[in-house]
């Protein structure tokens, strides 16, 4: 392997496949991080190290495909070391099974040199491991276990312990959040409003916060719409993504932008972030700064290839509170797209930050995630290679195509998506308009759940976003309860009548110790919030 990384640039493949059917051999742990190493010695591939020549390989008619055949009926977990002679040159993986060929992932291979379409393609340290669906969902139930605390709850009451006190606990914000779009509607209709304040803490305006919505009209700000949303939003104790400032796709300008030179583009561009950042600063958690960049290329061909590095680094000197995204579609949801690969997508990212200086830790990784029919190997494994950044990933804009299976494909994007360790919060993509949503609704026009919205009534329920947890005291006085982590009310009433509430964190730890509270003095209650240090009240070894 030495000798590769004195020779080229080496980038990391990675893939999975998933079929149905049953494999014998016990599969491995999975592992969430990217490696720069090939795992598994190989696994089922044949010749992973081509020592043997091209022994079971072949190439395709493409200088830049390959099909590789393999043992065993469902791949998964795959990496691969690919160099190119000369310049830049795509790689695809194609998988050879009985059904026929599979696209399986896809990368960009460099050199040092030109390109050249004569240029040979080599890969090395090749390693594919099998799993059955059943073991692939356990993989993800293995990894959610382990997000959630096991939290301990005493009450006592001048120093004795109070049995039989009665405790709710209800998630007010959610460690990994799921919220959904919305749009104009809500100010006005009661019936939308309410279905979706009971649901939802995270929100991203459909198209009230895009330039061509605050600016029609070149010079008169209008941000009277997305004031009124914004305060029924705080009103709700709804967080709220700030989307967009800029979007590269020239269609979605403001009428009387694509005209202007790049002087007075440039200026204008100025204006709109300084405008809308310093508007809504400290009153959103994210900023999508460029959406779709890329796809698309509108500021770049009118004011340089540098024109994004400078629109992130203005906003970062703006605000500097909340994480900025790239945003941008089929990194998860399409193989075929060649514009915006993970490796594509972690170029331009990389390109931004190096514009960033000490704020390139600041940038965010957005998603759209506009599934027709999801691939989740290719997802996870899209995320596993996003997440090596250790920079936070929303899936930003989560909707499934009209279809059959549309309500399971997208209980599977989010299941996939919120089980994933790299990834910090969803939004779905279903804000309601009388007319129809953009691909997919939750409800009907009378805001009766459709089979989607009841797939997210059924997992914001499962995951403690909108159930409430009730239990009581035991002999003890204890109440034990293992929840994801999240901001909680806890609410205890005591038999004396006396109730009392209060907040707390379940968070994540280094070491798998629990949390406790400790409610004492009742029934002039108060909470103490055991932190770090070991609890010697509990009698046992609690955070």
């Amino acid at each position: 392997m030495e000798a590769w990384k004195k020779g080229s640039l080496l980038l990391l493949l990675q893939f999975w496949i998933l079929f149905a059917g049953a494999i014998k051999a016990k599969a491995l742990p999975y592992d969430y991080t990217a490696s720069i190493e090939a795992q598994y010695g190989g696994g089922i591939i044949k010749n992973p190290e081509l020592n043997e020549g091209l022994a079971g390989w072949c190439t395709t008619v493409s200088l830049t495909s390959f099909t590789w055949k393999t043992t065993g009926s469902i791949p998964s977990p795959n990496e691969a070391w690919v160099q190119v002679s000369e310049g830049k040159s795509v790689v695809r993986a194609v998988f050879k099974t009985v059904t026929g060929l599979k696209r399986a992932a896809v990368t960009v291979a460099e050199s040092k040199c030109c390109n050249n379409t004569s240029v040979e393609v080599w890969v090395d340290s090749v390693s594919l491991q099998p799993f059955t669906h059943e073991e692939w969902n356990s993989h993800r139930v293995e990894h959610i276990e382990k997000t959630k605390r096991r939290v301990k709850i005493r009450v006592n009451s001048q120093g004795k312990p109070v049995a039989n006190s009665k405790i709710w606990i209800k998630q007010k914000v959610s460690g990994k959040p799921v919220g959904c779009a919305t749009n104009k509607n809500i100010i006005s209709n009661v019936g939308y409003r309410n279905w979706f304040t009971s649901r939802f803490t995270h929100t991203t305006f459909e198209d009230e916060m895009k330039w061509y919505s605050n600016e029609p009209s070149q010079g008169k700000e209008d941000y009277s719409v997305s004031d009124s949303m914004m305060a029924l939003m705080k009103q709700h104790n709804i967080a709220v993504r700030g989307h967009n400032i800029f979007w590269d796709d020239p269609q979605f300008q403001p009428s009387w932008v694509p005209s202007l030179g790049p002087n007075d583009l440039s200026a204008a561009a100025g204006r709109r972030i300084n405008s809308i950042m310093n508007k809504y600063k400290g009153q959103v958690i994210g900023w999508d700064v460029v959406n779709e960049n890329l796809h698309f290329n509108f500021f770049e061909s009118k004011l340089g290839q540098s024109a994004s590095t400078t629109f992130y680094k203005t906003a970062s000197g703006i605000d500097s509170s909340v994480p900025l995204f790239m945003n941008d579609y089929n990194t998860l949801e399409e193989k075929g797209d060649t514009a915006s690969t993970p490796a594509k997508y972690l170029a331009k990212l990389k390109e931004i930050q190096s514009g960033m200086g000490g704020s390139a830790k600041q940038m965010g990784i957005g998603l759209e995630c506009h599934f027709n029919v999801p691939d989740l190997p290719y997802m996870r494994s899209s995320l596993d290679t996003l997440a090596a950044t250790k920079l936070p990933i929303w899936l930003t804009e989560i909707d499934v195509k009209s279809n059959p299976d549309q309500a399971t494909f997208l209980e599977q994007i989010l299941r996939e998506g919120h089980d994933h360790p790299g990834v910090r919060g969803m939004i779905i993509w279903s804000a309601w308009k009388p007319e129809g949503c953009y691909h997919m609704c939750l409800t009907d026009n009378n805001f009766k759940n459709l089979a989607t919205g009841d797939v997210v009534d059924k997992l914001l329920k499962e995951w403690g976003m909108t159930a409430t947890l009730e239990g009581q005291t035991n002999d003890h006085g204890f109440f034990e309860a293992s929840l994801f982590h999240g901001e909680y009310e806890v609410k205890i009433s005591h038999p004396a009548n006396t109730s009392l509430s209060q907040m707390f964190k379940v968070e994540p730890a280094q070491e798998a110790l629990d949390q406790a509270m400790l409610l004492q003095n009742v029934p002039l209650p108060r909470i103490d919030y055991i932190g770090k240090q070991p609890s010697t009240e509990c009698g046992s070894n609690f955070l």
